[in-house]
């Protein structure tokens, strides 16, 4: 006997903080547009939408018509809007304060701009964690989506994942329904029947079966070769017609309704977990590639099925142990949003503390902290705008507290939380964060008039679709498939551009060589480490004048065998945009030559176009960011990226040799594999040779020059662009 069934169709629409606007304006006209305009044909259907903040916001400033006919479609009763994080974070990447107030905010904004009632939210990525509950509810929603694959992980049977369930946490109850892998799978690249034939089969099997699609919009025509399947292959209007033409007993209705109509299917407490995929992305690249050949090994294993429920892969947070970077950005973000707690604990009001904010959630959005099938944390621009968001946080933190003109600090605490304190250096101009624990390195170095992390770097590593890259498999580009099936190479030879790097590509890394090192072999990682500095601990110590602070850092290890110490101190003046850095290298063996490099790694400065480049001290340009440099006696080099309106400048004491390469990775993204552009490697490097003392001593500046970016966005120049 057919029972009717209840179909909620919740597409989950968005674009990252940091995207490019042609990306945006692409999603537009090929997802987000296009469906509207289908759906509006079929009065008789419903369906949730679920459009992050970032998205939303684009869209009402450059397509409000679009935003204008989903609040009259919202009025009609045809689309429910869920709410959310306003800027998608990840919820477990971000303070408990940080969750309610995100999701409270965008309910606001939803509210009264499209007029709607937010009564339930989309979870980003669908990372869940039990104890995300009480702040989920106290931000006032009442239901959510996750995926069927939570349930199981929790051990609901498979005949009681057809409706929704409720959940609790410190007396704060949820209701939590379960998203249909099958129906992810199937929609939109089976054809249309294929979905009406899995659905009858649960009109038969249940009384009142619920069944969600939650995924992502942009399936309907941004993902790779969607677009023709979807609208000019007639896809959707062929799906649609499906739908309708079993309304009899197929009913597309909406989460708030099925709430109202349907009592819940009981309780139950969901581990932490994430959709499928993620759970196994979130493994380290070897324990991924076992996990992969276990499951191929077990899939025509008549027990898999049975057993496949009870097998998944890790914990979304160690995403911040598989990738430092994210780490990083983790912990420079819970700097800004415990300073900008402590503004408003202190009772201060402010309208920077608001911009202030705003700027901290965008800083959260979550696409450029992890890696999956998505590029995310391997696309420099993302982790650009995550840190021009928190640095225009701090600033205008320290607006509201009346830090004007020329200052400068110093403080240490365990920012990172890894037990180690590190260093915190700043002044109205710049920020340096240093950690005497990992080799005494500069890993974050933040210029504030632009709110650029010149540091924020990428380390390469192994990753488990490397393999695919070795092996050269390809798939045809023509063919409509999930992109978590899809094997394209975007350019040609990658398997030769594999490498990985033996230590974290930051700056201020202390490196030894032999004395016939060449510039092939260091940009190739095939040149020996003769040294135990770059990874050692330094003791650090801060002196402090009223407009000047240092850093000494020390450490005493060896090189070549030699046994030696290395000095280190790193100044900051009040309004100074400048970095001193001097070195001192004592204990040194005589007539022992020792040829010693500084590494600095400079990111967000890209390759391969001719407004970023190299200068020697004369002026004269060396070639672009890309460019593989092999220089001798030179007291000054500068990088300098046009588009950005910055350029760096380094100036030693004593003539030098440079070398300067990329730093590439290879990665995986919903296009397919591809060559990223991460930092432009810069190694002043000398052949050590002591004095009668067993001393050797250099010192050199970086100069931050922002004065191209500050002329082109001051007032004047904008009154000029306006004549």
């Amino acid at each position: 006997m057919r029972h009717p069934v209840r179909l909620i169709l919740a597409l989950h629409n968005h674009q990252p903080v940091g995207n490019f606007d042609h990306v945006f304006e692409q999603a537009y006209v090929d997802s987000y547009r296009p469906f509207l305009d289908v759906f509006a044909r079929y009065p008789n259907l419903k369906i949730a939408l679920h459009t992050s903040g970032s998205l939303m916001e684009w869209l009402d400033q450059r397509h409000p018509e679009y935003v204008d006919q989903l609040a009259e479609l919202v009025r009609l009763g045809r689309i429910e809007i869920l709410g959310g994080p306003f800027y998608e974070p990840i919820l477990a990447m971000i303070p408990s304060r940080d969750r309610i107030g995100q999701i409270t905010a965008y309910r606001h904004w939803l509210k009264e701009r499209l007029g709607a009632d937010v009564r339930g939210m989309w979870v980003p990525e669908r990372v869940w964690e039990s104890g995300f509950t009480a702040d989920v509810v106290d931000a006032g929603i009442e239901y959510t989506v996750l995926d069927d694959f939570h349930f199981k992980c929790a051990g609901v049977e498979d005949e009681r994942l057809f409706g929704y369930m409720v959940t609790e946490d410190e007396g704060r109850v949820l209701s939590v329904f379960p998203g249909s892998e099958r129906l992810r799978y199937l929609i939109p690249f089976a054809d249309p029947k294929a979905t009406i034939d899995y659905l009858a089969e649960l009109s038969h099997r249940h009384h009142d079966a619920v069944a969600v699609f939650g995924d992502d919009g942009e399936k309907f025509g941004t993902w790779p070769n969607t677009k023709k399947h979807v609208y000019e292959d007639g896809w959707l209007v062929r799906f649609f017609d499906a739908l309708s033409a079993q309304a009899d007993w197929l009913h597309t209705t909406t989460f708030g309704e099925t709430i109202d109509q349907v009592p819940p299917a009981g309780k139950v407490y969901i581990p932490d977990c994430s959709y499928r995929e993620m759970t196994e992305w979130a493994l380290p690249a070897q324990r991924l590639v076992e996990y992969e050949t276990l499951s191929h090994q077990m899939h025509d294993d008549p027990r898999w099925q049975s057993l496949r429920r009870f097998v998944r892969g890790g914990f979304w947070r160690n995403f911040r142990v598989k990738y430092p970077e994210a780490d990083e950005m983790y912990a420079r973000m819970m700097m800004v949003s415990r300073r900008l707690h402590d503004s408003w604990e202190s009772g201060a009001v402010d309208r920077n503390l608001e911009q202030a904010q705003r700027s901290l959630y965008r800083a959260q959005c979550n696409c450029g902290w992890w890696h999956g099938a998505f590029g995310g944390i391997y696309l420099p621009h993302l982790r650009n705008a995550i840190y021009h968001h928190l640095i225009t946080a701090d600033n205008l933190i320290d607006r509201a507290a009346g830090k004007n003109g020329p200052w400068v600090d110093a403080a240490a605490d365990d920012y990172n939380f890894d037990g180690r304190q590190e260093v915190c250096l700043s002044n109205d101009k710049l920020l340096a964060l240093i950690a005497p624990s990992m080799g005494g390195q500069l890993t974050e170095l933040d210029v504030r008039s632009i709110g650029h992390n010149l540091g924020a770097s990428f380390t390469r590593q192994a990753e488990a679709y490397h393999a695919k890259v070795r092996q050269g498999e390809r798939q045809d580009h023509g063919a409509c498939a999930s992109i978590h099936d899809r094997v394209v190479f975007k350019q040609a030879g990658l398997d030769q551009r594999l490498q990985y790097d033996a230590y974290r590509r930051k700056s201020l890394i202390d490196l030894f060589f032999d004395a016939d090192a060449t510039l092939d072999a260091v940009a190739r990682g095939a040149a020996p480490q003769r040294g135990d500095f770059v990874g050692g601990a330094y003791e650090a110590r801060v002196r402090r004048k009223p407009q000047r602070i240092q850093v000494q850092l020390t450490r005493d290890g060896s090189a070549s065998g030699v046994p030696l110490r290395i000095s280190k101190a790193i100044t900051l003046d009040a309004g100074s945009p400048m970095i001193e850095v001097a070195y001192l290298l004592e204990n040194l063996p005589p007539n022992h030559p020792l040829h010693f490099a500084c590494e600095w790694n400079f990111a967000g400065l890209p390759a391969g176009a001719d407004d970023r480049f190299f200068t020697g001290a004369d002026g004269c340009r060396l070639g672009q960011l890309g460019a593989r440099l092999d220089l001798d006696d030179q007291t000054q080099l500068s990088l300098t990226d046009q588009w950005l309106g910055i350029s760096v400048v380094m100036q030693c004491s004593r003539p030098t040799r440079f070398w300067t390469f990329p730093i590439e990775t290879v990665s995986q993204s919903e296009g397919g594999f591809e060559l990223v552009h991460q930092s432009t490697a810069v190694l002043p490097h000398w052949i050590v040779t002591a004095d009668h003392q067993g001393r050797w001593g250099v010192s050199f500046t970086i100069r931050l020059d922002t004065s191209a970016a500050e002329t082109r966005h001051s007032p004047e120049a904008a009154a000029a662009a306006v004549c």
